[in-house]
């Protein structure tokens, strides 16, 4: 994202102008679009746009979708994207779970599974876990090496959503893991309870183990991704995640907000009691604290105030335009987590004498954080800054 709308006729920018070309692919989905269209929405000259579908084409990421009727003349040739001519694996690490999907160009979900996972436990065991977690998911997991068959347990079987997934180009893996880490070297900081991470480089250590490209952000960044790419997804707004632990992830102008060192969204550890119970980040009174104790005793009502003042005051910061939950915690009562965000918010807005933002329920428990994931490998080709190298 936070990108041009139109494109340039220059030789240099070739991989700019086929980026927004395939993004409009993308978008159209099987409707698919004509080159004159193409062009409108590009400010390429038709030549240019002709070279590039030729060449997209060529590659295998297009393909002719038939015809549509013209105002005038002959009917127009529509394209279309080949969402199989690419896939990424997505890969959610969470405290105690891990998530794994194979997505296409389209962002469809090819293949899935969900399995237990001990995120305290030497960091060599749960990168070998991970691994055999992404060839299961790209139907290989025979070709894992014999040192790791401990770990096949842990990923027993994949759900494949659709044909068989071996043999389908993966272009990489994108891992979303809890912060704080360093997104651009895949360097995990002190997460919160597991301090054995620092400065762990979980990238590299992946890469090696599946002979893949592997991008690392923070599960709450990879989510908002995934919903900003979504067709009407777009504007500034708030992705908070409510699981294990409490974070944000932030889209501002358009783009992933992450930080000059991968540190905004979070959330969970803004302080809104000064004398209130310490935290598992050594502070006192931070929100995650205060909400998960709540979740703790089964007090949704009070889990969902705390958030609500939270996410109030994001509002205000930002002057963000939606706010979103997601996370398992989340996923078991939607409606009461939406309500008491929603009245906090609402009387916050009241007393301040603005409209109230929209606040609605992602769905989906955890997999949206892995789909996420694989869209921090898929961005790039898209034109979409805050994937691989997105700031």
């Amino acid at each position: 994202m936070n990108r041009s709308n139109s494109g340039a006729n220059l030789p240099t920018l070739r991989s700019h102008n086929a980026a927004l070309v395939l993004d409009l692919l993308r978008v159209a989905g099987e409707r698919g679009i004509s080159r004159l269209e193409l062009a409108e929405r590009t400010g390429l000259t038709p030549q240019a746009v002709s070279k590039i579908t030729a060449r997209l084409r060529a590659e295998g990421l297009a393909t002719e979708a038939g015809h549509r009727a013209s105002t005038g003349g002959k009917p127009r040739t529509v394209l279309r994207l080949v969402p199989d001519a690419g896939h990424a694996v997505g890969l959610h690490l969470d405290r105690d779970e891990l998530t794994v999907v194979l997505v296409d160009l389209a962002g469809t979900v090819a293949a899935s599974r969900t399995a237990p996972l001990d995120f305290g436990a030497p960091a060599d065991e749960v990168v070998a876990a991970a691994a055999y977690a992404v060839a299961a998911v790209r139907g290989e997991a025979a070709t894992v090496r014999g040192e790791d068959a401990a770990v096949r347990g842990a990923v027993p079987s994949v759900r494949d959503e659709g044909a068989r997934s071996a043999g389908r180009p993966v272009l990489g893996v994108g891992v979303a893991v809890p912060g704080p880490l360093d997104h651009r070297g895949g360097v995990l900081h002190r997460v919160t309870g597991f301090p054995q991470w620092d400065g762990y480089p979980l990238r590299d250590a992946l890469a090696e183990r599946t002979g893949l490209p592997v991008v690392v952000d923070k599960d709450t960044n990879a989510a908002a991704l995934g919903f900003a790419l979504r067709a009407g997804a777009g504007g500034d707004f708030a992705y908070l995640h409510l699981g294990t632990g409490l974070g944000a992830g932030l889209v501002l102008g358009g783009g992933l907000h992450r930080g000059a060192r991968t540190g905004a969204g979070e959330f969970g550890h803004q302080t809104v009691q000064l004398d209130g119970p310490v935290c598992g980040c050594g502070g006192r009174g931070c929100i995650e604290a205060l909400c998960l104790a709540a979740v703790a005793r089964g007090d949704v009502g009070e889990a969902a105030r705390v958030l609500g003042t939270g996410a109030a005051n994001l509002v205000g910061l930002l002057d963000i335009d939606r706010v979103v939950l997601g996370g398992r915690t989340v996923a078991a009562d939607p409606g009461a987590y939406v309500r008491g965000v929603r009245a906090v918010i609402g009387e916050r807005a009241r007393r301040g004498g603005i409209d109230a933002v929209p606040v609605t329920a992602a769905g989906g428990g955890d997999r949206p954080v892995a789909e996420g994931a694989a869209q921090l490998v898929l961005a790039p080709l898209f034109g979409r800054a805050g994937g691989a190298d997105g700031g």
